[in-house]
């Protein structure tokens, strides 16, 4: 097994895309691309230079993929408006149908008429809901019996309003129109979730649908994506920022993959959509993996590279890595140069 890290946050533009290669299939995770944010330490200029520079390399990769996974609708993970890189592939592509919010819903939605209309030459239409029930994602997780000492009180009313949140939430998708799967010479599309794929000697599994960071998440889901070819053993994290949940990180302990594409926590967001609480979770989640997986290297990127204090705020992973004289490294750092937030 071949990979490229095609572009990641540490070079300059948010993005968490990998291209893996085996002798049975060449496969693109999460196509994506967007800007920095204002805060980020470069002129804007740069910010928009780095942003096209990735976008042309991901459409290069692209040409050269059989297969395109698209974890969840955030413009960093997926490119709405460049249809033809879909063009007679297989997409396996987060379902638009049932867990997930209402922006990328429309997201979806928008992307799917695109690609009715510009490959299949058709209109998109939508069928009946095939769910009638959907169980609630965040009662099995061990998480969720944590204590939490101090916080509990606070936790525990954030738990309750997002239960509200989801049951709200999940009986609009019992209302939405079902957009179908695409089995067509000139594209397919696959909702994967929970599911494994084979190619050759190659498979391709796909976690169930994860939190986009805390339990009752309100930006939405994700999945994990795990390559596997003769032993060998590749992990995409997607966006689990940190991952903050305990559960996602025994799964991947579990997994004991041999090179993890691991998301860290959004520390820009510090003080505002990250809190202490959440930030040590995630920071004693990813010491965890780094501890207890025998991998060959841990990219541990995207999110973290968006503020020069990253390392910083994340300084037992590191150090972790450093005691246990194992490779953890930006994916900047993995093909030579330094963080961009470090060095513009």
């Amino acid at each position: 097994m071949k990979f490229d890290l095609v572009w990641f946050d540490s070079m300059g533009a948010k993005s968490s895309c990998v291209f893996v290669e085996t002798e049975d299939v060449r496969i693109l995770i999460d196509p994506g691309i967007a800007a920095m944010q204002p805060s980020f330490p470069a002129p804007d200029y740069k910010k928009i230079l780095w942003r096209e520079q990735g976008r042309k390399k991901i459409k290069r990769f692209a040409k050269r993929a059989d297969v395109i996974i698209i974890s969840h609708y955030h413009y960093d993970h997926y490119l709405p408006n460049d249809i033809d890189i879909y063009r007679n592939k297989t997409i396996f592509a987060k379902n638009p149908n049932l867990y997930i919010n209402e922006s990328q819903r429309e997201r979806a939605f928008t992307f799917y008429q695109k690609i009715w209309k510009e490959i299949l030459h058709a209109d998109l239409r939508l069928e009946e809901n095939r769910e009638k029930t959907f169980r609630d994602p965040a009662e099995k997780l061990a998480s969720m019996k944590m204590d939490f000492g101090d916080y509990n009180e606070r936790r525990e009313e954030l738990m309750e309003k997002g239960r509200k949140w989801f049951e709200r939430l999940s009986s609009k998708w019992q209302r939405w129109g079902w957009i179908d799967e695409i089995n067509d010479e000139r594209i397919k599309v696959i909702y994967p979730e929970d599911r494994r794929f084979g190619f050759g000697s190659t498979t391709i599994r796909f976690s169930a649908p994860l939190f986009h960071g805390v339990e009752y998440s309100r930006v939405g889901w994700v999945f994990m994506t795990v390559v596997e070819h003769k032993g060998f053993k590749l992990l995409h994290s997607s966006d689990l920022n940190g991952p903050i949940i305990e559960d996602y990180s025994e799964m991947i302990i579990r997994e004991n993959p041999d090179v993890i594409i691991l998301d860290g926590p959004m520390t820009y967001m510090f003080g505002y959509l990250l809190n202490k609480t959440n930030l040590n979770r995630a920071i004693g989640n990813a010491k965890r993996i780094v501890e207890e997986v025998d991998f060959d290297v841990m990219i541990y990127d995207h999110h973290l590279p968006r503020e020069p204090r990253f390392r910083d705020r994340t300084r037992d992973v590191w150090e972790s890595a450093r005691k246990e004289r194992k490779r953890v490294l930006t994916a900047s750092e993995y093909i030579g140069e330094p963080p961009k937030v470090l060095s513009s």
